[in-house]
């Protein structure tokens, strides 16, 4: 009669340590492979915005930043170059870039900027993703209907040709402007590549 007491009790305790064991391993399998759903900080870098400090860009100057994998075309403009930009409509696809996909609500008109002076584009064609080259040098590239190439952007691969405000020129294999990203100006001199001007 006393065997089976102390067998019982024994069978008890045995039971309760095993199941504390037991969860304990649980917890720490588990907590491992919960954290593990979460992104990495390399993907979380990935995501990030970008700053990028203008002031040392000097007129007629790119500058490329890397966002999300992508390269960022900073370029500064010369006024020259800002007031070419209304000639050029007759030469190009999308002139008023109505497309609102290629950029946010808040870029609009012959500049796509939020400041003239500096345009910030994703360096990736349109056509087939390309990165086009940045060609500011007048009538250094033969556009597709004989007019005079005043700079821009140029993809040797199939031919595409962009203006400086990255709209597509007519009778080139890309169909859409290239895409201004999200960004914003932080100060006077740093833009942020990432963040909506609207909630900066």
């Amino acid at each position: 009669m006393s065997n089976d007491g102390v067998n019982t009790t024994r069978r008890r305790f045995l039971t309760a340590a095993t199941s504390v064991v037991g969860a304990a391993g649980v917890v720490g399998v588990a907590v491992p492979f919960v954290g593990s759903w979460n992104p990495s900080a390399k993907a979380k870098a990935a995501g990030a915005p970008v700053k990028f400090d203008i002031s040392r860009l000097e007129p007629g100057e790119m500058k490329v930043v890397e966002w999300r994998g992508k390269p960022v075309y900073v370029v500064r403009r010369t006024a020259e170059a800002v007031a070419q930009l209304a000639e050029l409509d007759g030469s190009l696809k999308d002139p008023d870039s109505e497309n609102p996909s290629q950029q946010p609500l808040y870029i609009s008109g012959k500049e796509r900027a939020i400041n003239s002076e500096y345009m910030v584009l994703v360096g990736l064609c349109t056509h087939l993703g390309c990165a086009p080259k940045y060609r500011p040098e007048v009538d250094t590239v033969p556009t597709s209907d004989g007019s005079d190439w005043v700079g821009g952007f140029f993809c040797p691969c199939h031919g595409s040709m962009f203006d400086l405000s990255g709209r597509v020129y007519s009778g080139v294999p890309a169909s859409d402007n290239l895409v201004v990203p999200p960004y914003s100006f932080e100060s006077d001199v740093v833009i942020v590549i990432g963040v909506d001007q609207e909630t900066a």
